[in-house]
């Protein structure tokens, strides 16, 4: 038999289970990469390679310079990139955890709406490391953030909510259709080039820049150079800020109502 059909308070059972998912998501970092021999050194490793594989093509090579700053390309880069990072890694990683975890699933008694919650914060151990290498690399290079970056925990905090709205429904739909990671996948590696990461968006036309501010990690984004680079605040985007958190409720009602909606089936199918 599935878990039970009564729909719980997603708020509730995370906040009620705090204590577990904080070990859960400890213990799932440490076994990510249990079998390998350098262990956890590999979540550093690859997203460090691909930062100094884009700097050689597009720094070096293309000689591209953001034309919006003065800072160099690889800083203009780190501070895009690394929110980009935590993306598509929590999310491809939170669709999954209801296969990864199917034996957790098939206990009546387990609250399975935690465990997209864990995965991302499993995640966001990695993206600790990586802002405070970013604000390492930029103190190095002359250009230490100032005091905006206090903004960065309110950036994280967005991050997270719009990766668990979209999970909760990926997360659901997974167990019936295995190539949802698959489109995800896709969707990420697309959605890196619509993104002002490796590009300026001082050197798009107007109108396709109004297109591409749909993406809600556009905000994310933006707001992580805002830190870093531009020294902006909140109060400054207020616009955009009010279409990300619209967009991320009506993500998270469809999110939530689904996984609602199919998880007593869940059991039957993993």
């Amino acid at each position: 038999m599935a878990n039970n059909t009564k729909k719980p308070s997603f708020v509730k059972e995370v906040w009620n289970s705090r204590e577990l998912i904080f070990r859960l998501a400890k213990n799932d970092f440490k076994t990510k990469y249990a079998g390998s021999y350098f262990g956890i050194i590999w979540a550093f490793v690859q997203p460090i390679v691909t930062i100094l594989i884009y700097v050689f093509v597009f720094g070096l090579g293309l000689k591209m310079t953001p034309q919006s700053t003065e800072y160099p390309f690889v800083l203009y880069l780190i501070a895009g990139i690394v929110p980009w990072f935590f993306f598509s890694d929590a999310w491809v990683s939170a669709t999954n955890c209801l296969i990864e975890y199917s034996y957790l699933v098939k206990k009546m008694v387990f609250k399975i709406s935690i465990l997209p919650v864990v995965k991302v914060i499993s995640s966001l151990f990695v993206h600790f490391f990586f802002i405070l290498l970013a604000f390492i690399i930029f103190t190095i290079a002359g250009r230490m953030p100032g005091v905006a970056m206090i903004q960065i925990a309110y950036y994280m905090f967005c991050e997270i909510c719009l990766i668990l709205a979209l999970t909760y429904f990926t997360a659901s739909v997974t167990p019936f259709f295995r190539d949802m990671t698959q489109i995800i996948n896709i969707t990420t590696q697309l959605g890196i080039w619509l993104t002002p990461i490796m590009w300026d968006e001082s050197t798009m036309p107007a109108w396709v820049m109004h297109i591409l501010r749909l993406n809600p990690m556009y905000y994310i984004v933006t707001g992580y150079r805002d830190c870093f680079i531009y020294g902006k605040w909140i109060t400054q985007h207020s616009g955009i800020t009010v279409y990300f958190w619209i967009l991320v409720i009506i993500l998270a009602i469809i999110g939530s109502r689904t996984f609602n909606k199919m998880r007593v089936h869940f059991a039957d199918v993993l």
